[in-house]
This record gives structure tokens, C-alpha cells and sequence, in this order.
């Protein structure tokens, strides 16, 4: 008879395995978070331009809307096929050939003069960063089961905020000491400077990363073989089953709605709050850098935290439901710009502690629940949906903006939309389905 293990043995074990898994965390997750935090820079950067640029183009706020949301088209169009060839040609190469053709799409924004231009070019850089999100989630799941997911899939995300917290002030800083350098517009030179961070990183992708535990040579064999037959473990339970039948998942188009609205609301608030703190009373570019760096902080704060508490109780719908709850509330409170900045800043932070939680919670779900070339696909047309959400919601808010020349009504559209999302999350998503 097999003996059953003691109480000192499993502790062992977990003892052993969380020091593989921190060693794993090291090497893997600050780059990944560097290789995101340039994608995101390049993406949102848009929002500290427009503070120039719409003025010495003369545009809209609708053109500017349609220009920053026209990014999302590009990258549903070809999110799908993207990820399933990360999955056929290997992380790195795929990665690497994403970051590198973004970082020179991105930095010819800065010689757009036509909004056709500006459509084009932000067009085009969706499809160059389509799959890149998606292509991250799924390479997580080569590394870590889901029950570590949350945590991990939070300090990847740190990116995001982070890339308000440094790119907050660099790019006041920019727009304010490179105005008219050699002919450019500071706005210009934002975009220019900026890419490039991405383009040294791509290359280096190459190089540093992986594309699967049994290639780490940094790994020693047992440790491979503890961490593959996590990975084996808990891929017996998953789903697997062909590309079409992935497509035909009602479970998948759930999770696809829910992440639509959960991008509404990350996307008006990373496209628009540069503008909502101008718009609270702050005119000078170098400030309104300054300030956004405090939002971010505390969405960064605040993901860590709240992925940990949903780890540590392997719970998932009521964080994220309550997540989306305190961004919805912060995004309403934020329309009371007659209060003053102060009162119009801590509105967004509280926002920000909201918002910069979801995206990790809700991508613990859809990652346990899949597997094989169901996640491949599942994860990517989860995103894809989401993606159209991120178009929805900043070109409402532009032409709003133009109809109304104030954003208080869509920001009250996309703070009721996070609050039916919190909803049909507790409503329509069976707890064991996700709660692992």
C-alpha cells in the first residue's frame, strides 16, 4: 500500500516549488513587463500628443476619437491568426517581429498632417501589435498553472500603470524641452523618442527569451520536469478541442463580453486622462505629466494587492465585480471638475485603483478554463471582442466631447457599462468554472 503524505512532505514540495516559481518570476516577468510597458507607452502616447497636436493640425476632438480608437480595428482584424502563429512559430520570434514593426509605425505617427494620415498610421499599428497581449496571456500558461496565475498575470500588468508613472512625466517633459528642436513639434519628437525603447527591446527578445520550459537553459532537468507536470496536471482538465468548435464556445463570446466592457473602461481612462486633468484646470504639459503619474501609482498599488487577495482565496467573479464597481464610481465622481483638480484627481485614482485591477482577475478565468489550440484561439478572440470595446469607447467620448464640449456624458456611459459588466459577471459565469 502506498503511503500517504505527511503534512512535513507537501510542505516540502511547496517549499521546493514556490523557489522554482520565484526563479521562473525573476527571469521572466520584469522583461515581459518591459516588453508591455513599451507597447503600452506607444499605444496611449497618443493622449499626451493630442495636447499639441490637435491644435498645430487644427482637428477635432472626433478626429482625434476615431484616430485613437481606429487602432483597435487594426488589431481585431488580425488578432486571431496572430496568436495561433506565436503558437506555430515560437514566443520569441513571434514577439520579437511584433515589437519591432509597432516601434517604426508608432514613431511615423510623428509625420502625420492629414487625419487620413493619422487613421492610416494608427490603423497600421494595430495590426503591428496584434497578438501581443493575447500572445502574452497564452505564453504565460506554458509557465505557470492557474492558481499562481492571478499574481503573475497582475505584475505583468503593472505595465500598464507603470507606463503612467514614468511616461506621465516624460512625456510633460518632452512635449515642454523638445518643442521646435530641429523643425519638430514637441508632440513629434514624443513620438520619435519613444518608440525607441521598443525597437531596442524587440531585438533583445531574441535573446532573452524562451519558447517553453524544455528550452530554459537556465532551468536545471528537475526543475523542468516539476514545472511541466504542473502545467500537465492541470492541462488534463482543461478543454481542447479544434479552432472551430473554439469559435462556437459560448463561454468563450461570455468572457469576450465581459472583457468588452472592462476595455471600455481601461481605454477611456488611458486615451483620456491626460485631457480630463487639462480639462480640470491644469494647462502646463510638464504638470499634467506630473499628475498622471499619481493615478497610475495607485492602480499599481492596488492590481498587486487585489490579485493576491483573489489568489490567496482562489476566488475570481467578486473581485473582478467589485473592481469594476470602483472604477465605475471613480469615473463618475471624476465629472465634478467644478470641485477643482484636487477633487477631480482623487476621483481618478480612486478610478485608477479599479480599473488596473480587472484586466489581471478576469484573465485568470479564461486561462484555466482552456487549453491547447482552444486557448490560442479562445484567448485571442476574447481580446479581440474587448479590443472593439477600446474603439467603442474613445471615439464616443471624442465626438461626445465635440457635441457636448464636455466628456461627463461618456464617462458616464462607460461607467454604466462596467457596472452591467460587474453584473452579468456574478450573473452568467458559473463559479466553478473559474474559481480554481
Amino acid at each position: 500500500m502506498t503511503a500517504l503524505p505527511t503534512l512535513t512532505s507537501l510542505t516540502n514540495k511547496k517549499t521546493i516549488e514556490d523557489k522554482i516559481y520565484a526563479k521562473v518570476t525573476w527571469r521572466l516577468i520584469p522583461f515581459l513587463c518591459l516588453c508591455y510597458l513599451c507597447a503600452y507607452l506607444d499605444r496611449v502616447n497618443v493622449g499626451f500628443a493630442k495636447l499639441q497636436m490637435l491644435n498645430d493640425l487644427q482637428w477635432s476632438e472626433t478626429v482625434y476619437g476615431l484616430g485613437a480608437g481606429i487602432f483597435f480595428a487594426g488589431y481585431v482584424l488580425v488578432e486571431v491568426p496572430s496568436n495561433i502563429l506565436l503558437q506555430r512559430v515560437g514566443a520569441k520570434r513571434w514577439i520579437a517581429r511584433i515589437m519591432v514593426s509597432w516601434s517604426l509605425l508608432s514613431a511615423a505617427t510623428a509625420f502625420v498632417t492629414t487625419p487620413t494620415m493619422f487613421y492610416v498610421v494608427r490603423f497600421l499599428l494595430g495590426v503591428a501589435e496584434a497578438g501581443f497581449l493575447p500572445g502574452i496571456i497564452l505564453y504565460l500558461t506554458y509557465w505557470y498553472p492557474a492558481s499562481r496565475r492571478a499574481k503573475i498575470t497582475a505584475l505583468f500588468y503593472c505595465a500598464i500603470p507603470l507606463s503612467g508613472v514614468i511616461g506621465g512625466p516624460l512625456s510633460g517633459w518632452i512635449l515642454s524641452a523638445f518643442a521646435g528642436a530641429s523643425g519638430l513639434q514637441g508632440w513629434q519628437w514624443l513620438f520619435i523618442l519613444e518608440a525607441t525603447p521598443s525597437l531596442l527591446v524587440g531585438i533583445a527578445v531574441l535573446f532573452i527569451l524562451d519558447d517553453g520550459i524544455r528550452q530554459a537553459r537556465w532551468l536545471t532537468p528537475t526543475e523542468k520536469n516539476i514545472l511541466e507536470r504542473n502545467i500537465q496536471n492541470e492541462t488534463n482538465h482543461k478543454l481542447h478541442h479544434s479552432i472551430t468548435q473554439a469559435l462556437k464556445d459560448s463561454r468563450i463570446w461570455l468572457l469576450g463580453l465581459i472583457y468588452f466592457s472592462i476595455a471600455m473602461g481601461v481605454y477611456v481612462f488611458s486615451f483620456w486622462l491626460p485631457t480630463l486633468i487639462k480639462d480640470a484646470g491644469v494647462k502646463d504639459v510638464l504638470n499634467i505629466g506630473l499628475l498622471v503619474a499619481i493615478p497610475y501609482f495607485a492602480g499599481m498599488v492596488s492590481m498587486v494587492f487585489w490579485a493576491r487577495h483573489s489568489d490567496k482565496h482562489q476566488e475570481r467573479r467578486w473581485h473582478l465585480a467589485a473592481a469594476m464597481v470602483v472604477g465605475a464610481t471613480g469615473l463618475s465622481l471624476s465629472t465634478l471638475a467644478a470641485n477643482g483638480i484636487w477633487m477631480v484627481l482623487m476621483a481618478l485614482t480612486f478610478a485608477s485603483m479599479g480599473i488596473q485591477a480587472m484586466a489581471p482577475i478576469f484573465w485568470s478565468m479564461p486561462t484555466a478554463l482552456l487549453g491547447g489550440s482552444a486557448a490560442a484561439v479562445g484567448i485571442a478572440l476574447i481580446t479581440s471582442i474587448g479590443n472593439i470595446g477600446g474603439f467603442t469607447s474613445t471615439y464616443l467620448v471624442g465626438w461626445i466631447k465635440d457635441s457636448t464640449q464636455s466628456t461627463n456624458i461618456g464617462l458616464y456611459l462607460v461607467a454604466g457599462i462596467l457596472v452591467a459588466g460587474s453584473i452579468v459577471t456574478l450573473v452568467a459565469v458559473p463559479a466553478k468554472l473559474v474559481n480554481k
